[in-house]
């Protein structure tokens, strides 16, 4: 190669290696600008931080809803089971109440002295006692309310009666005694109420016996 060539290409390279140089720092600097670009800013953080709380908040929530709603079904569940459990026997119950109330009706009619009568009621009141044992064994009582006031989620009044020396409202004869099962009512009492005197009109003409 002549000198000339060299010297060419030497100046060429001389001058191309600003150009380069300027290129490669421009290089260089367009990551760090576009990183610059691309960092959040410290309201961009606070925001996303905000809507993560926001986020945990409500998933906290539902959860604890989801636990109360489970434990509210529990609840429900096991109240309608204990539910069922005491009141399975309700219709069979119910059907078991004209009988007790035909045995003591046949036994209030059996009047005598004769041995026919006599093994009648000794039979009668034997299966009355069985019946009543069984009655208290699935907690079904009796609502005999004589001579107590009356009360209308139990009683079912027939009449009402003035009775001397009775307190107004209360019952002074039943007709039919009422059941409950586990407090619940099978059956109210069929009863007659007392109920106050009238009291003479003040319109009655006052009769003189000594005229």
């Amino acid at each position: 190669m002549s000198n000339e060539q060299e010297n060419l290409e030497t100046q060429v390279k001389t001058e191309a290696r600003p150009e380069v140089q300027n290129q490669a720092a421009a290089e260089a600097e367009a990551p760090a600008t576009e990183l610059a670009e691309q960092e959040p800013t410290v309201e961009q953080l606070q925001a996303k931080l905000d809507d993560a709380e926001r986020k945990a908040q409500e998933s906290r929530d539902k959860a604890v809803r989801t636990v109360a709603e489970m434990e509210n079904l529990r609840k429900r569940t096991q109240r309608d089971i204990e539910s069922a459990r005491k009141y399975a026997l309700e219709n069979f119950a119910k059907a078991l109440l004209p009988v007790m109330d035909s045995l003591v009706l046949g036994l209030q009619a059996a009047t005598g002295d004769s041995p026919e009568v006599q093994k009648f009621r000794e039979g009668t009141e034997l299966t009355l006692k069985q019946l009543e044992a069984v009655f208290n064994k699935f907690n079904i009582e009796t609502v005999d309310p004589l001579g107590q006031p009356f009360n209308a989620e139990q009683h079912q009044a027939m009449m009402m009666q003035e009775i001397e020396g009775a307190e107004p409202n209360t019952v002074v004869n039943v007709f039919q005694k009422g059941y409950t099962l586990n407090g619940r009512l099978l059956r109210p009492a069929m009863v007659v109420v007392a109920k106050a005197p009238q009291k003479p009109s003040q319109d009655t003409p006052i009769i003189d016996e000594q005229a």
